[in-house]
């Protein structure tokens, strides 16, 4: 994974329904900002962002993938080369059946991608709870220890609350990971 240059390059794929939060996370950790608007990812965006791990360079790959059945053909291209995965639901009252889909996305990356490290984001907490339903903590840390994900972390891409932690969680498996290599 490491060049002559002391980088490591990783492609993390960000997954998840549409509507959760993947693109604003990413702009959030990758620029600080947050854009209220949504806007449809169109099959997949990416983005670049370089960080210095122990004095040595690391490039991330964030593969956007959108998140709408129409796009499902487009996925394992998308896929390919991926080094970890982050899948993303939403606490929002009106996007709460997201979690219901996490196993789906988790079956479709490992699919195509086998073992990886992956990383489960519960986003939009800033809206957590303004409905009646409210997503069981307890399932949701069941399901990480049964699919053996690296860690669940809850975030809000507009109050950037969690962003920092979770993407660094992911980061640092894979450099750990790959350092000795």
């Amino acid at each position: 994974m490491s060049g002559t240059d002391n980088a490591f390059v990783f492609k993390i794929t960000v997954i998840g329904d549409g509507a959760v939060g993947k693109t604003s996370l990413i702009k959030k950790y990758t620029q600080g900002s947050f854009q209220k608007d949504y806007i449809k990812t169109l099959g997949a965006q990416f983005s670049k962002y370089d960080e210095k791990i122990e004095g040595n360079n690391v490039k991330l790959f964030f593969w956007d993938i959108a998140g709408q059945a129409e796009f499902m053909f487009m996925r394992p291209t998308f896929y390919k080369g991926s080094k970890a995965a982050i899948i993303v639901f939403s606490h929002a009252p009106e996007e709460e059946n997201s979690f219901d889909h996490v196993t789906e996305w988790h079956d479709d990356i490992k699919k195509f991608c086998g073992d990886l490290p992956i990383i489960l984001f519960g986003n939009k907490t800033d809206l957590a709870g303004k409905g009646k339903e409210k997503i069981d903590e307890k399932k949701v840390l069941d399901l990480v220890k049964e699919r053996n994900f690296l860690g669940y972390y809850k975030t809000s891409a507009k109050t950037g609350s969690g962003v920092f932690e979770a993407f660094q969680a992911i980061i640092k498996e894979l450099y750990n990971k790959y350092k000795d290599s």
